[in-house]
């Protein structure tokens, strides 16, 4: 009798979290849903004639796959050079800020120096300064500087940013006291403990910096724009602004272009899911 009135509790329990479960399952893949059909639309579109684009009732599935609407973007703009300008651009900011962004959080969270206080609520103030207030004062700093229309006009204003030193802060604070002051008594220097034991325990925070970071260089439009005004040292949300002036009609043409825009993106995404996937699953987990 007791037994019954023991597992009678934790059955109720079970059924109610299964319930729960499929509850949350149904919601997540509608969400999902909704997030993957402007990507299943835009792919299949790149395929599509003119005349399918604009039919209605809306056809999915493309009556002739035209491979064409790929080369004509490359016929309407230097597609190859914006493409070779952003990769180029994302990759040195995404390294410099993830170096200097380690570099600080390590000093932030694990050394004690005069000032660190002072620094760490300066650095938090200017996550509520607006990017435009700055823009003026950086374009004087680079035009006195000569880098106007050049790839350290682009590169080196945006190398530094609070979010990214935050962001790996909050994983740096997880990491054990005890696993540092163990390298230190083995005869461990502040840079070893930082490459010896910091950074392999924050693989997962790294990469998933390392994915914000090149997502948000990638898709950077403003600046570079402001700070250029050749062809030859112009990124890629520029190029495809200049595409829709000369395509406004073939959308088409628009698609294919987006999807080649975006394949570096999902790269460095199929890269880096693993560690991601790993460090929002520790998030708020103690050792």
């Amino acid at each position: 009798m007791s037994k019954q009135k023991n597992t009678e509790p934790l059955r109720i329990r079970r059924k109610h979290l299964n319930g729960y479960q499929w509850y949350v399952f149904v919601m997540l893949s509608i969400g999902a849903l909704f997030m993957l059909f402007p990507f299943v639309w835009m792919i299949l579109s790149a395929f599509k004639t003119k005349a399918d684009v604009y039919a209605y009732p809306p056809r999915w599935i493309p009556s002739e796959w035209k491979w064409e609407n790929f080369a004509k973007v490359f016929d309407m703009i230097p597609f190859w050079r914006y493409y070779f300008n952003s990769i180029l651009t994302s990759v040195i900011e995404t390294v410099l800020q993830i170096v200097i962004s380690v570099f600080a959080a390590y000093s932030i969270t694990k050394l004690n120096y005069p000032g660190k206080k002072l620094f760490l609520a300066f650095m938090r103030s200017s996550l509520f300064v607006p990017t435009v207030v700055t823009m003026i004062p950086m374009y004087l700093l680079v035009a006195s500087l000569g880098w106007l229309d050049s790839y350290a006009g682009i590169i080196f204003p945006q190398v530094t940013t609070a979010f990214t030193t935050l962001l790996l802060m909050s994983y740096f604070d997880s990491i054990p006291k005890d696993l540092v002051d163990s390298a230190k008594l083995d005869g461990c220097g502040y840079f070893r403990v930082l490459t010896r034991v910091i950074v392999p325990n924050a693989k997962g925070a790294i990469s998933t910096a390392t994915l914000f970071s090149f997502l948000g260089n990638w898709k950077s439009y403003t600046w570079p724009l402001i700070v250029t005004t050749k062809t030859e040292y112009r990124t890629l949300p520029i190029g495809l602004k200049y595409l829709m002036q000369e395509s406004s009609s073939e959308y088409q043409v628009m698609m294919a272009a987006s999807l080649m825009a975006i394949l570096p993106v999902l790269i460095i995404f199929i890269f880096c899911e693993k560690q991601l996937v790993r460090s929002i699953t520790l998030t708020g987990m103690k050792s």
